[in-house]
């Protein structure tokens, strides 16, 4: 009875997958019914308790994946989950937009956020799903992958100053035009039956945190987006690529807490990040050109390390610089 739980399944025993799926539906029910059961704002003191723990969970998956997989697939997955961290901490950047320009209050953020990873969890599979089945049928798609890494690096180094404007997103717009939508807040609801302005017949609208979801979820698409070809850039393990994705962001919700009150600390790692795509991807035609296969995965995850502690200590000083100036900074 138990044959069944060997058959290997993208290119893993359907036991290791079967794992990690319980693994994570258990945190998402512990998360929501029982840390979460009611809506509170999350304060600083708890979103670092569970940001830690988060982040611990990870790396412990990891080091399981080093000594049950080897060396290589665990500096590969540690590499992937660094990466996928830290451009999951640039996401947090426009959460915070989002949650601002629909007023969301802390009190129902976590409940925005804790739907947001659980689409994030469907989507994410079906883009890998889709990587996975391109790069198995066209070799090339690979190269693809990294010149779009490399582009986007270079497209964030110039205009990472860029401001994001949520009022004049399009999908907002389409979603304003075409479906009735109410202007305030109703507790956590993110629909609500009320009295049409025309017909006075009771109709269902979408709440303003319906739409902060429908963002997030957007924004996540986009990031998804340069985080997928960038780990592929790093390994085409189907089970390293998806596992290293959800540990990096299943942590999000946690991590926002923390750094929301002080996201214009990390000012400059946008910079740092841009230049992790750039060596992401330029690392694979480094290798065709040197003609030594691939890079050691050790010097990739020194290297993606190295830039973002750089990133990130260079934001912590020159914004605590800026800050005993007195002058603001804007994300």
């Amino acid at each position: 009875m138990f044959d069944i739980l060997l058959i290997p399944w993208l290119g893993k025993p359907l036991w290791m997958w079967l794992a990690f799926f319980s693994l994570v539906g258990s945190l998402l029910v512990f998360d929501l019914g029982v840390l979460n059961r009611k809506d509170h704002a999350i304060e600083i003191r708890e979103s670092l308790y569970m940001s830690a723990f988060y982040i611990a969970l990870g790396l412990f998956f990891g080091l399981w994946v080093w000594w049950y997989l080897g060396s290589e697939p665990g500096i590969n997955y540690l590499t992937g989950f660094a990466l996928e961290k830290a451009l999951a901490m640039d996401n947090v950047f426009i959460i915070a937009l989002v949650f601002r320009y629909f007023a969301v209050p802390r009190l129902y953020q976590h409940r925005v956020l804790f739907w947001g990873i659980m689409g994030v969890i469907v989507l994410r599979a079906l883009m890998i799903g889709f990587g996975i089945a391109a790069i198995a049928h066209f070799s090339w798609v690979l190269y693809a992958f990294a010149l779009f890494l490399i582009a986007t690096g270079l497209k964030t180094l110039f205009f990472a100053e860029q401001v994001n404007d949520i009022g004049r997103n399009p999908v907002l717009h389409l979603m304003r035009r075409r479906f009735n939508v109410t202007d305030r807040h109703h507790g956590r609801h993110f629909f609500v039956k009320l009295p049409h302005p025309e017909t006075g017949r009771p109709t269902w609208f979408m709440t303003p945190l319906f739409l902060a979801l429908v963002l997030i979820e957007g924004a996540d698409i986009l990031f998804a987006v340069d985080s997928v070809p960038a780990i592929f850039a790093i390994t085409t393990d189907p089970f390293i690529v998806y596992t290293s994705n959800i540990f990096a962001i299943l942590g999000l919700r946690a991590l926002y807490f923390t750094l929301a009150a002080m996201i214009h600390r990390f000012h400059y790692l946008k910079y740092a990040l841009a230049l992790v795509l750039i060596f992401i991807g330029s690392k694979i035609f480094v290798a065709e050109a040197l003609d030594i296969g691939k890079i050691p995965p050790a010097i990739s995850l020194g290297v993606t390390l190295s830039i973002l502690t750089a990133g990130v200590l260079w934001s912590l000083w020159k914004t605590g610089r800026r800050g005993h100036q007195g002058d603001e900074l804007s994300v």
